[in-house]
């Protein structure tokens, strides 16, 4: 586990460390922002490339301090606090590609030079269903708890209704997942974003009504 905790936090630094060393190669002003059509309507200065990696960082201790959370509520054993973990440690795998993909749009920007073919909506729509794939695969996994899974007051009703929300919500996931990443690939702009967004809706609604009927009848 201590290996683990070195990879965790190695990750949980990455992007500050890939930030430090790009900062030398960035001119001093960078585009900071852009508008709905994908045009720089901000520049600001080259270290507000910090700003997000300092975030990343912040959301990383935050995992940790759920991993033991999530340790205190499970009795007998240490199966939601790994899930937790490595919840944690996806979420810094996404923000560093994230993060990797917004140094080096802003350095072609700031360059002058074309801006990549993949449009950063793609990129995220992308990147959001593979994490949703990851996720519904844990799901099925997960002992009733607090912290993460889907989490109603029905489904966390007993064992059996949390048993069957989790492998509901996983495969609703991993649904979801796909076609967010079907939808990433052939949609567009703002488009495949709304599409993303509305799939994640699609999913929590349909959890909590799951969770509410199976809760009535267990």
């Amino acid at each position: 586990m201590k290996n683990k905790k070195s990879l965790y936090c190695f990750l949980m630094f990455l992007p500050l460390i890939i930030t430090v060393i790009a900062l030398p190669f960035l001119p001093e002003s960078v585009p900071a922002h852009y508008n709905l059509a994908g045009e720089i309507d901000r520049w600001g200065s080259k270290y507000e490339s910090l700003i997000f990696p300092l975030c990343i960082i912040g959301i990383g201790c935050f995992m940790l301090w759920m991993t033991k959370i999530a340790a205190k509520q499970e009795e007998g054993g240490k199966n939601n606090e790994k899930i937790v973990f490595y919840t944690g440690m996806g979420l810094s795998i996404f923000f560093t590609a994230e993060h990797c993909y917004f140094l080096f749009r802003d350095f072609k920007a700031a360059s002058s030079m074309s801006l990549s073919s993949v449009d950063i909506n793609q990129f995220i729509c992308v990147l959001l269903g593979i994490s949703l794939v990851i996720m519904g695969n844990f799901m099925p996994k997960l002992r009733n708890n607090g912290v993460i899974g889907l989490r109603t007051s029905w489904s966390m009703k007993n064992d059996v209704t949390w048993k069957k929300c989790q492998m509901f919500g996983g495969i609703s996931f991993i649904i979801g997942g796909i076609l967010m990443v079907i939808a990433g690939i052939f949609l567009e702009g703002y488009l495949a974003m709304c599409v993303a967004l509305g799939i994640i809706l699609v999913c929590t609604v349909a959890g909590v009504i799951y969770s509410y009927k199976v809760a009535q009848k267990y």
